[in-house]
């Protein structure tokens, strides 16, 4: 027995992602799993589950990996409901509305912005997000980007320089300096704090070449590359996010045949973020043409005021699974596993040895129940870094 060490035990159905006899949720039934110095020690049959300081009793339910979140702008201060409510009423969705919230981000106080972080990232935590990329991107100048990056770093190791998200109204009719102060002073003030650059690569944003600039000097300044690709229209974001290596690229809503070939000849991830059609009433991600290609798929919540204020993992799955053909497997696989490969991590969204001892376990049977019950809070316990929270 190891001094501080946890079992989790009487699992029904213990998701792995190890990928075991071709299940690529690598299931384990009746099985137990042991914790020890915040990460896993050991799986295996409840049966020959070894001794430890202290015990949960699963009683039969399902434990997975905590979800892995790889898209989320959580430094933000407004709201923007009556903009919801005006998209119900049949206005169509521009991401005009990224400037209302970069003006009341800018005029918020640091502690504000802290206590806006600090209550989403609670949120998540207890609908079993274990780990969240978080982005800048509604500050847009260079003391209001470093400090949301700044303020991002107190809550995960995976934050994000989103200085090209749009262009600010002051800049309107000169992007060009815009992009040269994004690739100057801001990308220098922001990239103490930052692991990774993206652009929102998008009519009424940015455009390829503006957006190859910015990533470029991202990763000149050793960030890794993501990107905002593919949302509201077809366009080069895609391709140009495979041509730069990026990590991942997000939304991935229209897909040319050239796009699909170009991401499964790839290492880049598709980041479905299914949450922003829902709140947009606009068409889904085709999930399955993705797979079907064998192109990797995560999930993401894309958490933000304006296009999909959900901060929930599970509701996610459930979309993925009801509006873009995934299966139940499928869906939990990207919305933890796939979102590990989107943060190009190995040490989450597994539970396998030796990776973080962050899972869920579910007031339920079976990941299944995840699509099959939505809406429903399954989480019943969450441990993160091995600490039951």
């Amino acid at each position: 027995m190891t001094r501080g060490s946890l079992l989790v035990d009487h699992i029904g159905e213990l998701v792995t992602n190890d990928g075991r006899d071709g299940d690529p949720l690598g299931i384990r039934r009746d099985a137990a799993l042991l914790v020890e110095d915040g990460q896993v020690a050991w799986i295996g049959s409840a049966r020959y589950a070894p001794a430890a300081d202290r015990r949960i009793d699963a009683g039969g339910a399902a434990v997975l990996p905590g979800f892995v979140d790889s898209h989320a702008h959580l430094v933000f201060a407004g709201d923007r409901a009556a903009e919801f409510a005006a998209r119900m009423a049949g206005e169509p969705y521009t991401g005009g509305g990224i400037r209302t919230t970069v003006g009341a981000t800018r005029a918020a106080s640091d502690g504000d912005l802290r206590a806006t972080v600090g209550r989403l990232r609670a949120e998540m935590l207890r609908q079993g997000t274990t780990t969240v990329e978080i982005k800048s991107g509604y500050g847009l100048t260079v003391a209001d980007e470093a400090r949301s990056l700044r303020i991002a770093a107190e809550f995960t190791e995976d934050t994000t320089f989103l200085g090209a998200h749009v262009v600010p109204a002051e800049y309107a009719d000169r992007p060009d300096d815009y992009v040269g102060m994004v690739c100057g002073p801001m990308l220098a003030a922001a990239a103490p704090y930052a692991r990774w650059i993206d652009v929102f690569c998008e009519r009424g944003a940015f455009d390829a070449d503006h957006a190859r600039a910015i990533l470029a000097c991202g990763q000149a300044a050793g960030l890794g590359v993501r990107l905002h690709a593919n949302q509201l229209g077809p366009g080069p974001g895609v391709r140009l996010g495979v041509e730069l290596g990026a990590a991942s690229v997000d939304h991935c809503t229209h897909l040319t045949d050239a796009d699909v070939d170009a991401l499964a000849g790839s290492e880049t991830v598709a980041t479905l973020l299914p949450g922003a059609e829902f709140s947009t009433r606009s068409p889904y991600p085709d999930a399955r043409r993705l797979l079907d290609a064998g192109v990797t798929v995560a999930l993401a919540t894309d958490c933000n005021p304006g296009s999909s204020y959900t901060s929930s993992m599970p509701f996610c799955v459930a979309l993925a699974v009801r509006e873009m053909r995934m299966t139940p497997a499928e869906a939990v696989w990207a919305a933890t596993a796939g979102g590990a490969a989107a943060l190009r991590r190995t040490d989450v969204g597994r539970l396998t040895p030796g990776a973080r001892a962050d899972l869920i376990i579910l007031d339920a049977p079976s990941h299944l129940h995840l699509a099959y019950r939505p809406g429903v809070p399954l989480i019943r316990q969450v441990l993160h870094n091995g600490v039951p929270r």
